[in-house]
């Protein structure tokens, strides 16, 4: 294929989940270090800044699943779910989820603005950054671009 035909790009059976999975992987990540900084610094704007990256994590993961499960369609023909296929599925899907009760959990603390997160919250941040770290690792083996053999 060639890299500069735009066409071919955006009509590959497997090149948007690639591509769409890093928006909410990036804005949890973020929404985390942000949340982490807002709690050393005392920062009320890195607090605010972090609830946004993660209002967008959780509205962009359910498109990234999509990509996900029609890349398996169209790139994988819709095979079994087994071994890594079923691991990163299953990893994907608890960090989502996992995403969204992070999300449901700061939409109601809003209502005290002068709150940060607690450390329960944040060990669950950071559990959720584990679950994203296993997704990818075991999506990067699926696609080929780790061979997963040490």
């Amino acid at each position: 294929m060639n890299p500069f035909d735009l066409k071919a790009a955006l009509l590959a059976k497997h090149a948007q989940h690639p591509v769409i999975i890093h928006f909410p992987i990036a804005l949890f990540i973020i929404s985390v270090a942000f949340d982490l900084f807002a709690i050393w610094r005392r920062n009320p704007a890195m607090a605010k800044a972090a609830y946004y990256n993660l209002v967008a994590a959780a509205l962009t993961a359910p498109v990234a699943i999509a990509s996900g499960l029609t890349a398996w369609q169209w790139q994988l023909e819709g095979a079994k779910l087994k071994g890594n296929l079923l691991l990163h599925l299953i990893f994907a899907l608890a960090a989502s989820g996992m995403i969204w009760l992070l999300c449901g959990w700061r939409i109601r603390q809003r209502k005290v603005p002068q709150q940060t997160p607690g450390i329960i919250y944040i060990a669950l941040a950071l559990a959720t950054v584990l679950l994203i770290a296993l997704a990818g690792h075991l999506g990067g083996i699926i696609s080929g671009i780790e061979s997963g053999a040490n």
